[in-house]
């Protein structure tokens, strides 16, 4: 469309979309950022509506997870934990762990758990994981405060126990967590608006993928020939990191680190590209 004809409107709509991440995206989502937190609250209020206890929840799953691993990780199976204390070790494994699986699983059906707002007004799509996104991380606000009350109970206790500088690194390990479950929660919601069953497999995947990841045992415990395993993975030294930033325990490599945050933004750039791809077309499929 030639410069003269588009004088005199207000609002240009064009027959080809980029479906990369571009500037024009950002301003959409600042420019809807009211709408981000009405999704944030319709979120928080219907999961815990009707409900005896509330966000307690938040605290009472990683507790009873936590105990379960300890009794049967710790004291049935006997799987070392690089010298730290079982309640401590895998809660803190548990806390990232959920924060990013639940962001993962939820976001993986956004396509089809909003068909109905979808098809009646539009907005960029995009804020509804974003949404997700910031909803997951209230849930893991609370659930850090309660890994930090067990922490500071073992700093008393054990004196081996001490954070380092290496804490410097926790929001970039959470801003890279964030990212790759958006990543990979957008590229599989972007798959099952064509091919609806693979959803039932997401819960399953995730489940897989914990312990494929250091939350129940540390790396320090995985034969050499496996290794390549969590080299692959992009959460494994995220949450290695995590555990000896606080503890100074457990096998540091800031290397693959790196690389997993490379990986994730590889990730997301495709993912995002898919989500485009699907946005435009998902409607007609429903």
């Amino acid at each position: 469309m030639s410069k003269e004809k588009t004088q005199g409107w207000d609002i240009i709509i064009t027959s080809k979309r980029k479906n990369y991440l571009s500037l024009k995206d950002f301003k959409d989502i600042i420019d809807h950022r009211d709408l981000i937190f009405n999704f944030v609250n319709r979120d928080f209020v219907t999961q815990y509506k009707q409900t005896i206890l509330g966000p307690l929840w938040y605290l009472i799953q990683p507790i009873l997870t936590t105990i379960v691993f300890t009794i049967i990780f710790g004291n049935i199976a006997r799987i070392p934990t690089d010298g730290l204390p079982g309640p401590l070790f895998y809660l803190g494994g548990i806390t990232l762990w959920n924060f990013f699986s639940s962001t993962l699983t939820s976001t993986s059906n956004i396509f089809t758990s909003n068909a109905g707002i979808f098809g009646k007004v539009y907005f960029p799509r995009i804020v509804v994981p974003i949404s997700i996104m910031i909803s997951n991380y209230i849930r893991l606000l609370i659930q850090f405060l309660l890994f930090l009350s067990i922490y500071i109970f073992f700093i008393f206790n054990l004196k081996t126990i001490r954070p380092n500088i290496y804490l410097l690194f926790l929001p970039l390990i959470l801003i890279q967590l964030s990212l790759l479950s958006l990543a990979c929660g957008m590229f599989i919601s972007s798959i099952t608006t064509k091919y609806r069953d693979l959803q039932y497999l997401v819960g399953f995947g995730v489940q897989l993928w914990m312990y494929a990841s250091p939350v129940v045992y540390p790396i320090s415990q995985i034969a050499e020939k496996w290794q390549w395993v969590f080299i692959v993975n992009p959460v494994s030294y995220s949450l290695e990191l995590f555990k000896y930033a606080f503890t100074g325990y457990g096998t540091l490599n800031l290397k693959y680190f790196f690389i997993s945050c490379f990986v994730t933004i590889i990730l997301l750039l495709l993912s995002f590209r898919s989500f485009k791809k699907a946005e435009e077309t998902f409607i007609d499929r429903v």
